[in-house]
């Protein structure tokens, strides 16, 4: 069985470097994951997909380096 590991909005911050309110906008524009609900007033990311988002983020960046 597979560990899902489950990230809270400041371990996201904290890796990512992304403050709160670019976060929540990224998110509004499509550009970073969703949330998934944990309850009724909580929310977290599945560790894997932030770091899909990071490697995605990586690799436009060196492609774009390269040009």
């Amino acid at each position: 069985m597979t560990q899902v590991q489950i990230l809270k909005r400041p371990q996201v911050s904290a890796g990512t470097g992304i403050p709160r309110s670019t976060l929540y906008a990224k998110i509004q524009n499509g550009e970073f994951p969703r949330p998934i609900k944990l309850g009724a007033r909580s929310v977290g990311w599945l560790a894997s997909d932030v770091s899909e988002w990071i490697a995605a983020q990586v690799k436009k960046s060196r492609a774009h380096d390269a040009v």
